[in-house]
């Protein structure tokens, strides 16, 4: 099989076309024929830059993705030959991923993709929405008549946060660059912030009354967290993806606050099924029209890899970047 592989960390261009041996079936695991895959920030890191998973990488990077079942393993009595499938499923401690023909990927990680997406729609969903779901389900524990701050509103993982959020009853406060504002007002939240002319206090007094926010998802981080600190209220929430710094604002003001890593399952075997499971409840909302994926309008395949990479690392692409086969 054709595959795209990196020999070293590096820039963009590092990728490299060669000939692999077809993975084959074993126990627990599935071969598909990848369709798509898209591109996530994680994966440019992977690349580009020492990480806590640099030790064991593979040649082979890209978890997300969206195939045909075309082998399946003993044990796998979920799936069949010529599924329809999607995950996140490799391209990370020791698993190749998806820039090749076929991958080889522990079925408990993979659902059947939702029928109303096309492949190349199916494979931006894997990663953002099961980190979006850990944030806001299992961390948050956002319910109804909870009012609920997103900051990146047309980021992959908040645009899919957004919807998630409202399909689970909260009033959703969106932030936004000013170029994105007419996207994000497509994504379903009840009020958009347009970060260059409000401030925190300003939106905080304009949506909460002054009193703060009860959960935070913030997708940004850095410098933005301090930012996320100053909307919770009081005994509030907050969750962010993405190490931070300075935690004093979560002890002066009693937040409850949670990272989200949706790689541990992947990474250290633990509770794959759940994954699996998440994938299939955000399947059934995709079809009954409560996710809808928010795709760049790039087109890629998945030997222009480079070009994917510079996409997103350009800051241009609004909503998930996607190669297809």
């Amino acid at each position: 099989m054709k595959a795209m592989v990196i020999k070293s960390l590096g820039n963009s261009d590092i990728f490299q076309q060669v000939e692999r041996e077809k993975p084959q079936a074993k126990t627990g695991h599935m071969v598909i024929a990848v369709k798509a895959t898209s591109v996530n920030p994680l994966d440019t890191m992977l690349r580009s830059a020492e990480t806590p998973w640099s030790a064991n990488l593979p040649e082979i990077l890209h978890g997300d993705v969206a195939g045909i079942v075309a082998e399946v393993g003993d044990g796998v009595t979920n799936f069949k030959v010529g599924d329809e499938v999607y995950g996140c499923a490799g391209g990370i401690a020791g698993t190749d991923g998806a820039l090749a023909e076929y991958m080889l990927v522990d079925a408990d990680l993979m659902a059947l993709k939702p029928s109303s997406l096309s492949m190349r729609e199916a494979a931006a969903l894997p990663l953002v929405s099961i980190t979006a779901w850990e944030a806001l389900v299992d961390k948050l524990k956002v319910e109804p008549g909870k009012n609920v701050l997103i900051h990146g509103a047309t980021g992959g993982v908040g645009h899919i946060a957004i919807q998630l959020a409202k399909h689970l009853g909260a009033t959703v406060t969106a932030t936004t660059l000013p170029r994105n504002l007419e996207t994000a007002a497509t994504l379903g939240a009840d009020n958009l912030v347009n970060v260059a002319e409000q401030d925190v206090q300003s939106y905080v007094s304009q949506y909460t009354g002054g009193n703060g926010f009860d959960a935070v998802f913030d997708t940004i981080a850095g410098e933005n967290i301090q930012r996320s600190f100053e909307a919770a209220q009081y005994n509030g929430s907050v969750a962010t993806t993405l190490p931070i710094n300075d935690v004093l604002q979560v002890a002066l003001k009693s937040l409850s606050f949670h990272s989200v890593l949706m790689l541990i399952p992947l990474v250290h075997g633990l509770n794959r099924r759940s994954h699996g499971e998440i994938l299939t409840q955000m399947a059934e909302l995709v079809d009954n029209g409560a996710i809808k994926p928010l795709i760049d309008d790039s087109h890629h395949s998945i030997w222009e890899v480079s070009a994917a990479h510079q996409r997103l690392e350009s800051g241009q692409a609004v909503g998930k970047v996607v190669l297809t086969a």
